[in-house]
């Protein structure tokens, strides 16, 4: 019970940090572009109160953390208007693109400060009887590389699917519009999945090699900071 209480207190500040900032950044990117919509709205904050959801942010990751599966989560999306934007083609990509990029960016900061506690770290490697705050350290970095990669999936409503849809002829746009709902079963399924058969590996055998191939580079740069 200690060793979850312990993983718990590691996993969810790292989590609630890497959604808060994930969803401000969108709210920032739209704001620059010319949707006010997240500033009308007080989504610009970074008090976790304001964008916490209680089922995405707390009770999904708490299950997984225990059922042994990968760890993400979800918080209330913050408000964007695309017709407000300047160019709403470009504009939702960008706004879109924001969210993995500020957890990319957390991900690079956790890694210097890694490579300052840590000392001597092989790049994919573990170290025996790590601190608290080298083991908070890792799991900040490897949620943010996670949480950015897993919105980058080209499936409604993840943020890569704003990214290919602002990619795509607009002619072909509108038949991707009718997939969304589908997008939403398919998360739905994906979750579930995830959290009652852990065993199948969808996560790590999808998103997983990317999780691992990123992590690699960070603590790549956490072994050249470490010396």
């Amino acid at each position: 019970m200690s060793d979850t209480l312990t993983l718990a207190a590691l996993l969810i500040p790292s989590l609630i940090i890497a959604i808060v900032f994930h969803e401000v950044a969108h709210g920032y990117a739209a704001l620059l572009l010319g949707d006010p919509t997240a500033q009308e709205k007080k989504r610009l904050s970074l008090n976790p109160l304001r964008h916490v959801d209680p089922v995405g942010t707390l009770l999904v990751p708490g299950g997984l953390a225990l059922a042994g599966a990968p760890v993400f989560g979800w918080a209330k999306p913050v408000p964007v208007r695309p017709w407000r934007l300047n160019n709403p083609r470009f504009g939702m990509m960008a706004v879109a693109a924001a969210g993995p990029a500020t957890n990319f960016v957390l991900a690079f900061v956790g890694a210097i400060l890694l490579g300052l506690f840590a000392g001597d770290l092989n790049a994919g490697a573990s170290l025996e009887e790590p601190s608290l705050a080298v083991q908070g350290l890792f799991y900040f970095i490897l949620i943010n590389v996670f949480l950015g990669l897993f919105n980058l999936l080209p499936i409604p409503p993840f943020d890569g699917s704003h990214i290919l849809e602002g990619l795509l002829p607009r002619k072909l746009v509108p038949f991707y519009a009718k997939l969304r709902p589908f997008g939403m079963l398919l998360f739905i399924g994906l979750i579930a999945v995830t959290w009652f058969a852990p065993e199948w590996g969808v996560l790590e055998n999808t998103v997983g090699p990317a999780v691992d191939w990123t992590m690699k580079q960070y603590l790549s740069l956490t072994t050249s900071i470490a010396g």
